[in-house]
């Protein structure tokens, strides 16, 4: 099964088909993290710090004059290339596989449209796929070649560590640790900030953990029957909480990471930002084509993308290269 006639999206149909559908709206919220689509560039991350010193005793005259504490962080966004391909019986059997499960074709009847429809929706997953773990894991000068694209949050938590030291609420374990999860997760908690801390009445802190840290507390939770919902839940993956603030499991062996084997982090959701930008990009296209001199059905999309966290005072965080010991 081959394409052979190229076919070539436009900005307009780059955003609305590959990129608006994955990250705005509920799909954006389902990151689990804060996301800018195709903002201006540069992009400028705005920080508020509310200021709750602005009653004063009354009489006439301006007495304000404080801001509020309002600031701007600089967003670095990386040119990135998606690229795929496969070869002829690759690229059959996983359209085909795509198209026996849509109820709304007719494999009797196949048309340029339904293939059409299957390869984009193929190219669009592995797109936000790709961008979810560089998003967590990337590392501009680690050795894994496949998230190198720019800097994932991990990344930048090590990094501002070890470049500031104590100022950062982050302890980094270079070897396995014998830890069960309670002291990890009740840790992370003591050791945060007490500004990072009393945003839990606002809703939006949560626990970025790793798929070992998720696994070892739901057991615990399992073994003294503390899960609010029982073994008759019917969810596939019961959504955690500690001390009311959610679990947010990030598969992190699953893209077989050489550092960050284990991890926990504590933040207020909005404060680490995930930015796209497909407006500002040079070549403003997607590009689907068959190449016959490798028998490979290729695809091609170039943007524009990067991470921030916006405040380093509003995290905290304990990182185990190795691993941990359950």
């Amino acid at each position: 099964m081959i394409i052979e006639n190229a076919k070539t999206y436009d900005v307009n149909d780059v955003e609305k088909i590959f990129f608006r559908p994955s990250f705005c709206g509920k799909s954006a919220n389902e990151m689990g993290v804060r996301v800018l689509y195709n903002m201006p560039l540069p992009t400028k991350v705005p920080v508020f710090r509310h200021n709750n010193k602005i009653l004063k005793e009354f009489s006439t005259g301006w007495q304000g004059g404080n801001s509020g504490g309002m600031s701007q962080r600089d967003l670095e966004l990386s040119k990135l290339k998606a690229e795929s391909s496969y070869s002829a019986d690759s690229y059959f059997a996983t359209v085909y596989e795509m198209l026996t499960n849509s109820a709304e074709v007719n494999m009797g009847d196949l048309t340029g449209t339904d293939l059409e429809v299957a390869e984009t929706e193929i190219f669009r997953r592995s797109i936000v796929e790709s961008v979810y773990a560089t998003m967590w894991f990337g590392d501009v000068d680690g050795e894994l070649s496949d998230y190198n694209a720019f800097d994932g949050f991990i990344r930048k938590i090590i990094t501002t560590k070890e470049n500031n030291g104590d100022v950062i609420h982050a302890t980094i374990y270079p070897d396995t640790q014998d830890m069960n999860p309670n002291t990890i997760l009740g840790g992370v908690w003591l050791e945060a900030d007490e500004e990072l801390r009393a945003l839990a009445a606002d809703g939006n802190l949560a626990y970025f953990v790793s798929s070992d840290i998720y696994d070892s507390y739901l057991f615990y939770l399992e073994e003294n029957g503390l899960l609010q919902n029982g073994g008759g839940s019917t969810n596939i993956r019961q959504e955690l909480h500690f001390h009311g603030i959610p679990l947010i499991e990030i598969p992190a062996k699953r893209y077989n990471v050489n550092r960050a084997k284990s991890f926990c982090v504590l933040t207020d959701r909005r404060n680490f930002i995930l930015a796209l930008n497909t407006a500002d990009s040079p070549e403003k296209e997607a590009r689907m084509w068959y190449n016959p001199d490798e028998m490979e059905n290729r695809q091609r999309v170039v943007f524009l993308a990067g991470t921030t966290i916006v405040d380093n005072a509003l995290f905290s965080a304990y990182i185990f290269d190795e691993g941990v010991n359950w």
